[in-house]
């Protein structure tokens, strides 16, 4: 009889029981979820200007508490100390505590939220599937096979993302000069997209910044370019370049 009971395998938590075993965790897919809740009544304002602008911000405020979450976990021990700040800076759920503290009361524009959606979306994804499968493994198929396409897609939703990291840059300059935007918001950005670029756990936004140099240089380097405009690109190219952080 013991040998028999030792050999069965142990009983499956449902879903009730799995989320409050994994309360963490599930706090930060519920704030996920809610983020993404805000990001579409944002994107599609269906219940007017007033309240897209709200639920812009409380999208960026849930990422914010999920980023800070995530960052309490993979950094439990506060330190004050600019050796854990540093570790701090590496880590990507503390460049978007950043994001959703530099944007919070920017003036709303959808490019701004889309990484935030979108990043949200594919972490709740991930934890979605194992509630599902504390559900059983053939539950809401549904569910499953959209779950399944996202995770598909993967690479390209984070190309997607790391393209608009890259152009919010000149749209926080934009505006600056409409009126829209305070003065330290370009500068503040900049030091965030330093950030994204010498990540070492996400390098698309890196190799974008290479894709997007090669693709220029490719196109102002045909004959049929007008001088001035290669030369403008070539200069632009350079303004970039140096400004990329160095030793990555």
């Amino acid at each position: 009889m013991a040998d028999n009971n030792q050999g069965n395998p142990p009983p499956q938590l449902g879903p009730v029981q799995f989320l409050m075993s994994n309360k963490l965790e599930t706090a930060m897919w519920l704030s996920r979820l809610f983020t993404v809740y805000c990001s579409v009544m944002f994107i599609l304002p269906i219940l007017g200007p007033h309240a897209a602008a709200n639920f812009y911000q409380r999208a960026l405020l849930a990422n914010a508490l999920t980023s800070a979450l995530r960052l309490h976990q993979r950094l439990p021990r506060f330190q004050l100390s600019r050796a854990f700040l540093a570790q701090a800076l590496q880590e990507d759920s503390c460049h978007y505590l950043l994001y959703s503290l530099i944007l919070v009361n920017s003036y709303p524009i959808t490019m701004s939220i889309f990484p935030v959606f979108l990043f949200s979306l594919l972490h709740a994804t991930t934890y979605t599937k194992k509630v599902l499968d504390s559900m059983g493994p053939g539950s809401l198929m549904f569910i499953r096979n959209l779950l399944d396409r996202l995770t598909a897609n993967q690479q390209n939703i984070l190309k997607f993302i790391a393209c608009n990291e890259i152009f919010l840059m000149p749209a926080t300059v934009f505006m600056l000069f409409s009126g829209q935007g305070s003065l330290l918001l370009p500068f503040i950005y900049y030091r965030f997209l330093t950030l994204r670029y010498t990540s070492r756990r996400n390098p698309y936004c890196r190799a974008l910044f290479t894709e997007l140099r090669i693709l220029l240089e490719h196109f102002i380097m045909k004959p049929s370019c007008p001088a001035f405009l290669r030369r403008m690109c070539l200069s632009s190219i350079a303004f970039v370049s140096r400004l990329a952080p160095t030793g990555v």
